[in-house]
């Protein structure tokens, strides 16, 4: 990869707000990013709309590193709900999951064109290596056992990131779920110690519907990560929720 010159950079370059493990000369960007793209809010839309997701990241990663983990979304939800009547065990029923994201992360990069790698990586230290300014690199779910915003949340620890962003079917993190209480109230703002109280109630199974899941939970706490849970149907929630101004729920370590 050619190093970049000074040039690019007239009064030198811009300061990192973290260190990541790779050198500045590779990614001299101002802040690393990284989205947890819920599947039904890649899957559910036409190629129009995904063109417009993709520009938005695209715009994005003009001047940030991105990456983005793709969930399983209604496609997953659906699969795992006839291998469990088939009598799949949850193992499997994780493992039918995990290839759903990995459909959604491909047609996710058919949006992207070639702002993304066309290879899919299957690990975090795969993922790191593709980034390269202006690339956005788009994978899917890794292991059994983990939804991909544990991915995310794992992914955005590995390669240090500013900000790890949840757009997602609902518009943040509610005190119940608002699809079934209508009492549900909306938490604007909430540490990530909160979070792991609150998500630690989650029901662990293949497809669950949480915002966000125990295990993303506590990554997010133990490594202090400011995150945002915002609505993904809404395209400008994309860049609200990394640079700032979303309406959804803002985790912060205090």
């Amino acid at each position: 990869m050619p190093k970049p010159s000074a040039k690019s950079w007239p009064n030198g370059p811009p300061e990192p707000t973290s260190k990541p493990f790779y050198p500045l000369t590779i990614l001299p960007l101002l802040m690393i990013f990284v989205f947890s793209l819920g599947g039904s809010v890649v899957a559910g839309r036409d190629a129009e709309s995904l063109k417009q997701y993709a520009a938005a990241l695209k715009d994005l990663a003009a001047s940030h590193q991105i990456f983005v983990v793709v969930g399983g979304g209604k496609i997953a939800r659906e699969y795992i709900e006839k291998a469990r009547a088939l009598g799949a065990s949850e193992m499997f029923c994780d493992l039918i999951g995990i290839g759903a994201t990995k459909l959604n992360s491909a047609l996710l990069v058919a949006a992207l064109g070639d702002a993304a790698p066309q290879e899919i990586p299957e690990g975090y230290a795969a993922a790191a290596r593709l980034a390269q300014p202006g690339r956005i690199v788009v994978m899917g779910g890794v292991a059994p056992g983990q939804t991909t915003d544990a991915v995310a949340a794992l992914l955005a620890e590995y390669v240090r990131a500013d900000r790890l962003i949840i757009p997602t079917s609902v518009d943040g993190v509610y005190t119940t779920d608002p699809e079934k209480d209508p009492a549900a109230k909306k938490i604007s703002r909430m540490t990530a110690q909160e979070l792991a109280r609150l998500a630690a109630a989650t029901e662990m199974k293949a497809g669950s519907r949480s915002p966000v899941d125990p295990l993303a939970a506590k990554i997010i706490e133990r490594s202090s990560i400011p995150t945002a849970i915002v609505l993904g149907s809404r395209i400008e929630n994309l860049k609200k929720g990394a640079l700032g101004g979303h309406t959804g729920t803002e985790i912060s370590s205090e």
